[in-house]
């Protein structure tokens, strides 16, 4: 099947993104606003640079074309928090998602622990495996949807999730959930290996350039 991306609903873009972009990992995001804590879970979210340090969060406006709280906070404090999802936090992670009230407190509502940052004013979950304290770049104002460059300037993680030497994941220990599609998830508990050949192996096909040549 194809799909004319130019005409197709908006709906039907996101569904079809959505189910065939996956999986993607899941930024439950801390903020903090004039009402208090907050957090929310993302799955338009990931890593893009590591020098500088950019994580990217795409976050959809309200129904009423309203900002979300997330995004409201971001721009008025310039920071914010990525705590990553495993399963021991998962239920807490969409309890967050629901659409509460503003003033409710998300964290403490999913029964999880908020922890002061370090070097930004927003607190943290304490049960998250690992932790990114971002100051925020720059905000893409896309209409319905803001795209948020965030640099990280602190990352907190549980000392199990790491080898003896602290450098690389444990796999057995670390395993954040991701999100497919709709309501479907999944866990890297069967991670396997795959090297590339050797470049010596392989005998390298010429490109034919000859339409290139009579264009």
């Amino acid at each position: 099947m194809k799909f004319d991306f130019t005409t197709e609903a908006p709906e039907v873009r996101y569904r079809l993104l959505s189910n065939f972009v996956g999986p993607r990992p899941i930024a439950l995001v801390s903020t903090m606003g004039k009402n208090g804590p907050n957090a929310a879970p993302m799955s338009f979210f990931n890593v893009f640079s590591h020098d500088p340090a950019i994580l990217i969060l795409g976050i959809q406006k309200r129904l009423d074309g309203r900002d979300k709280d997330t995004v409201a906070n971001i721009q008025s404090t310039g920071s914010f928090v990525v705590n990553m999802v495993d399963m021991a936090i998962a239920e807490g992670m969409l309890i967050c998602g629901l659409p509460f009230e503003p003033g409710i407190d998300e964290i403490a509502t999913a029964g999880l622990t908020k922890r002061p940052g370090v070097h930004v004013p927003v607190p943290s979950i304490a049960e998250s495996p690992c932790v990114m304290e971002c100051v925020t770049e720059e905000v893409i104002d896309y209409g319905r949807r803001a795209i948020i460059l965030g640099k990280v300037v602190h990352m907190d993680v549980r000392d199990d999730c790491l080898d003896p030497e602290g450098r690389y994941v444990d796999p057995a220990a670390y395993q954040p959930i991701a999100r497919l599609h709709a309501d479907n998830y999944i866990v890297p508990d069967a991670q396997f290996e795959l090297k590339a050949p050797a470049l010596d192996t392989i005998t390298p096909v010429p490109a034919d350039t000859r339409a290139d040549a009579e264009g």
